[in-house]
């Protein structure tokens, strides 16, 4: 496995496991769906940050893993809230000019 492979599954556990504790910690109902959603979002959020490779290509790896998992933090609340309030619209299929503020 090459190095930025490495990097790739390191930021998606890394998501996951923020999730998880993200959730664990909640008093909220753990439903499978919840379960596999969160962890879903959390890894995605966290692979966000190999795009700073994009900007600062000699980036080294444990910054890489530390903006993963600020993203997997403070991305996966920031979706989740976004989601909670424009989603809902988005799937009842309504314009998307009323998304846009």
């Amino acid at each position: 496995m090459q190095e930025y492979e490495k990097n790739a599954l390191g930021l998606l556990v890394l998501g996951a496991l923020i999730a998880l504790g993200k959730l664990l910690a909640s008093d909220e109902k753990i439903t499978p769906r919840l379960f596999f959603g969160r962890m879903i979002l959390g890894s995605a959020t966290s692979m966000a940050a190999g795009a700073a490779l994009v900007w600062v290509p000699g980036l080294p790896p444990m910054a890489v893993t530390g903006l993963g998992a600020a993203l997997g933090v403070a991305g996966h609340q920031a979706v989740e809230i976004w989601l909670r309030r424009r989603g809902s619209g988005l799937l009842k299929g309504s314009d998307a000019k009323d998304d846009v503020k």
